[in-house]
């Protein structure tokens, strides 16, 4: 049992090392946000050993951005500026391990042999938790970016997390669901 928890730990500091190296490659917006590959070892991670271990991969990664500086804050109050680098990088990322959510229905795909349902699955739990990443975006745009608005706040958020958002989420799906349908074994949890 002790072994299996430190491979679990081993694996989740890999793939969170993982994302914040991918995160480097990226299509960087003029505003912030960006299009990279670091969600995929997170989707991974949630796909390998499920939710739990996809949700602390994301976090992880997340503390990574925090404590190496690669984040952007508001120049709000301290309890502000907390509340912002909890919700945008802890949670934000967090909740990628989300796509988990499909793992059974990938798992049925792979005893099937059905490359298309495996590929749906991954696609599926991408763009679910894509949609709520999305939403956390959106609010913490709307209360500690809502200050640089032109016009409605929750729009102008919205409108402006949706450019670098959709084509993440498409990118991290198509990737995910082509490269676990041609190497299924990397979803193959073992343990010590």
């Amino acid at each position: 049992m002790r072994n299996k928890k430190l491979v679990w730990m081993v694996e989740i500091a890999i793939f969170a090392a993982l994302a914040f190296a991918l995160d480097f490659v990226k299509w960087s917006m003029p505003q912030g946000g960006a299009v990279s590959l670091a969600m995929i070892p997170i989707v991974i991670m949630a796909f390998r050993r499920g939710i739990g271990a996809g949700m602390a991969t994301g976090a992880l990664f997340g503390l990574l951005q925090i404590v190496t500086g690669m984040m952007s804050i508001t120049p709000l109050s301290f309890e502000f500026v907390i509340l912002q680098v909890v919700l945008e990088y802890i949670v934000a990322f967090m909740v990628i391990g989300l796509a988990g959510v499909m793992k059974n229905r990938f798992d049925e795909g792979f005893e099937e042999g059905s490359k298309g349902k495996m590929i749906g699955a991954v696609i599926v739990g991408v763009i679910f938790a894509g949609a709520i990443r999305y939403v956390i975006h959106v609010i913490a745009g709307y209360f500690f970016w809502g200050m640089y608005a032109e016009g409605n706040a929750l729009i102008y958020s919205a409108v402006y997390n949706a450019t670098y958002m959709i084509p993440l989420v498409l990118l991290t799906g198509i990737v995910c669901g082509l490269l676990f349908a041609a190497a299924p074994r990397l979803l193959e949890a073992k343990t010590a």
